[in-house]
C-alpha cells in the first residue's frame, strides 16, 4: 500500500489568519481518513489543497506522484479529473434530470458545451446509469433533481463524482444538512464504494459516531493543527471527543 496523499509541515495564510499550522500528513491508498474539528479548525482548507484549489503558503503537498507546488495549467487539470469533490452542498441543477446531472461529471473528458442529456455520448450515458443503479437510484434517472430527498440528491452528487472515475474522493461535510437515517446511508455507501473500488476517501464531519463508525481513520483539527491521528478502531468516543476542546494541543500517537 502506497501513499496517495502527502503533506510536509504544510501552513496556509490568509492574510493575519492562519488556517493550517505546519501539518504533516500521509494518506495511503483505500483508507477512509475522516477529518474532525471545529468550524474553522482547517478542515475544509486541508481537503482544498488536495486538488489544488489552494496552494500552500510554506510546505509541501504532493498528491498521486503529482508535486501541486509546481503544477499548473494541463497538468493540474489532468490531477483534478483524478480527484472526485462532494460537497455539503448538493450543486445540482434542479431543473435537469437525476441522469444529466450525473453526466455532468464526464464534462472534463469532453470537448465543447453539452445543451442536453442526448447531447452526451451513449457510453457516458450508460456509465452514468451504472452509477444511479450503484447508489440505488436508477429508478429516479428521469426524475428532476429538485424532486428528491436531501440524502438522495446527496447519492446522485456521488454518481457525478464517481463518474470522473476518481483515484481520491473528497467529501466535505457531506452529511452536515442530513438527518442521521440518510447521513448514515451516505456513510455506508462512501465505505462501500472504498471497498469496492480501492478508492481513497478523505471526508471532513463533525459527528464524532460517524467518524469512529465509518473510518478507517481519524484526523483531529483544531486551529490548524493535527492534535489527533489515531486508527478508528479502538479510538474511544471522549478521546475522539477532545479534539474540541480547548487543551486538545499536542498530537496524540499512532
Amino acid at each position: 500500500m502506497h501513499d496517495v496523499v502527502t503533506f510536509q509541515r504544510v501552513s496556509k495564510r490568509f492574510g493575519a489568519t492562519l488556517a493550517l499550522d505546519e501539518v504533516s500528513l500521509s494518506v495511503p491508498e483505500g483508507q477512509i481518513a475522516v477529518l474532525l474539528g471545529l468550524s474553522g479548525s482547517g478542515k475544509s482548507t486541508l481537503l482544498r489543497h488536495v486538488d489544488g484549489l489552494q496552494r500552500a503558503s510554506a510546505g509541501s503537498v504532493s498528491v498521486l506522484g503529482t508535486d501541486l507546488a509546481t503544477a499548473s495549467g494541463a497538468r493540474l487539470r489532468a490531477l483534478r479529473r483524478r480527484v472526485g469533490f462532494v460537497f455539503q452542498q448538493f450543486h445540482l441543477v434542479g431543473a435537469l434530470t437525476v441522469l444529466e446531472n450525473v453526466c455532468t461529471g464526464a464534462l472534463g473528458t469532453l470537448r465543447g458545451p453539452r445543451l442536453g442529456l442526448f447531447t452526451y455520448p451513449k457510453r457516458v450515458r450508460q456509465e452514468a446509469l451504472g452509477h444511479l443503479d450503484r447508489v440505488g437510484l436508477a429508478e429516479q434517472a428521469f426524475q428532476r433533481a429538485d424532486t428528491l430527498s436531501g440524502g438522495q440528491q446527496q447519492r446522485v452528487a456521488i454518481a457525478r463524482a464517481l463518474l470522473q472515475r476518481p483515484e481520491i474522493l473528497l467529501a466535505d461535510e457531506p452529511v452536515a444538512s442530513l438527518d442521521p437515517e440518510s447521513a448514515g446511508q451516505v456513510m455506508g455507501l462512501l465505505r462501500e464504494i472504498s471497498a469496492e473500488q480501492n478508492l481513497t476517501v478523505l471526508c471532513s464531519l463533525h459527528q464524532v459516531d460517524l467518524a469512529l463508525s465509518w473510518g478507517d481513520r481519524v484526523v483531529g483539527l483544531r486551529s490548524g493543527r493535527v492534535v489527533l491521528d489515531r486508527q478508528a478502531a479502538g479510538l474511544g468516543r471522549d478521546e475522539a471527543m477532545a479534539v474540541y476542546s480547548a487543551v486538545a494541543r499536542v498530537p496524540a500517537a499512532a
